[in-house]
């Protein structure tokens, strides 16, 4: 005789843990949307006096050097983190 209620909770289980990974990985796609338009603000209003018809070297080159720069910091403070967290983790 088959026990149907420990297969159903081995089911519901693996698409418990199913759900909870596609909605960690929409949380980060959501994420990274929010920062792409956050840079995408951040430059703009930085960067471009007038919009035209096409834009002019020093409009690109801001662009261009905002968006190394917001990247550089988002890199700097995960990595910073990353290392705090490894050190509250040593400490435990």
């Amino acid at each position: 005789m088959t026990d149907y209620s420990s297969v159903e909770t081995n089911n519901l289980s693996k698409a418990d843990t199913e759900l909870q990974e596609f909605i960690i990985a929409e949380k980060q796609k959501a994420q990274f949307h929010s920062q792409v338009h956050e840079l995408n603000d951040i430059c703009w209003n930085k960067c471009v006096d007038k919009p035209g018809a096409k834009m002019d070297f020093r409009t690109e080159n801001c662009l261009s050097n905002c968006a190394e720069r917001f990247v550089d910091v988002s890199m700097l403070i995960t990595y910073r983190f990353a290392q705090l967290l490894q050190k509250s983790i040593k400490n435990m």
